[in-house]
């Protein structure tokens, strides 16, 4: 894609936190690029850095964080057509809030109980960002949010527009949560785990919402989610993150079908599969690592069944696997020894592949 295409690029980002017990390694040195229209997911287990990374984009770190380096440059026009770059690292949190939070960069949370207000109505919550940024008229923010909550599916929002949150089963919260997101037309819309608790049926309809949404609106999206059955059905490109650093990087083909981390042949094992008989789910051995403590070498090695000693002293480098396809692991180094992924999951993925022809058919 042409340069000029890219929206967000997050250029050697690292993140301390500062704690009673020490300072914690969160953030460790991340690029990530997202270009105009595209879907990009973070994919990792709880504690991988996935939502720090993205509350930095966002302007709302706590307090204690410290940025150690790195930048966030974000590209957007404004409403006269010009064409607008920043670095969010280097602006006040004043400034975000007033140009970047909810007007061009936009949050779906994973629980839509927290981020909406129980004591104000569902209509006063969507016309908040519009009088905030754009001090649209009461009468026409009215109308917007009334067309808003019918764009995300919520029938009679007339009605809806005076309840409160408790009158609306979650899956209707959750539409009601994209449709703030949506309210002051947004570039850029992060969804942090949008569908975590929501029931299948219901997550599949949410995730159709936003995949249908952005194709009409022309937004780009990122997908913070451990849960890889979520990036099968809406990612473009794909990144996994480990321990506050991204592992692997490719398009969504690259990460289902040619994975080379150990930690992403893990994370795609993990995946319930309803196609094999056998009754066992796959968990990755161990635990994540505790970033008060940090040790050297490769973060994933104590977990890692095809670890060489190596990865005990070294931290490996991004080894190129395609023009797209970065990861990094020792065993892509052309001195390691020939490992292949395990066979079940080799077996797993011919069937992915097979299912994805059938449905293409």
């Amino acid at each position: 894609m042409a340069e000029k295409e890219k929206i967000l690029d997050i250029d050697n980002l690292d993140i301390t936190f500062k704690t009673t017990a020490g300072p914690v390694h969160a953030i460790r040195g991340i690029n990530i690029e997202l270009m105009k229209g595209q879907t990009a997911a973070i994919v990792g287990e709880s504690g991988s850095g996935k939502s720090v990374t993205m509350r930095a984009v966002m302007g709302i770190l706590a307090s204690n964080s410290v940025v150690n380096s790195g930048k966030i440059n974000f590209r957007y026009t404004h409403q006269d057509g010009t064409p607008a770059e920043v670095d969010i690292l280097s602006k006040d949190k004043k400034w975000i809030r007033n140009h970047i939070n909810g007007k061009r960069i936009a949050m779906v949370f994973q629980d839509p109980m927290t981020s909406l207000d129980p004591t104000m109505q569902i209509g006063k919550q969507i016309m908040e960002g519009m009088s905030w940024h754009y001090h649209t008229p009461k009468q026409e923010a009215w109308k917007k949010a009334v067309s808003l909550l019918e764009e995300v599916g919520i029938e009679n929002p007339e009605k809806r527009m005076k309840e409160y949150p408790h009158q609306l089963s979650g899956g209707m919260r959750q539409r009601v949560v994209i449709a703030i997101a949506l309210s002051a037309n947004p570039d850029l819309l992060i969804c942090d785990e949008p569908t975590t608790a929501l029931d299948v049926n219901i997550q599949a309809k949410i995730l159709e919402l936003i995949t249908r949404i952005q194709k009409e609106r022309g937004i780009s999206v990122i997908y913070i989610t451990h849960d890889l059955g979520v990036v099968a059905k809406v990612a473009d490109f794909v990144y996994v993150m480990y321990a506050g650093k991204i592992v692997e990087q490719g398009t969504i083909n690259e990460i289902f079908y040619d994975p080379k981390h150990p930690y992403t042949w893990g994370l795609l094992s993990a995946m319930p599969d309803l196609t094999t008989d056998d009754p066992r789910l796959y968990t990755i051995p161990g635990s994540p690592p505790n970033l008060l403590h940090e040790k050297p070498g490769d973060a994933f090695a104590p977990r890692n069944p095809y670890a060489l000693e190596i990865d005990d002293k070294a931290e490996p480098p991004m080894f190129k696997v395609s023009d797209t396809h970065y990861a990094a692991t020792w065993l892509l180094d052309p001195r390691a020894p020939k490992v292949e992924m395990p066979s079940e999951l080799k077996d797993r993925i011919e069937r992915m592949k097979k299912e994805a022809k059938e449905a293409e058919a």
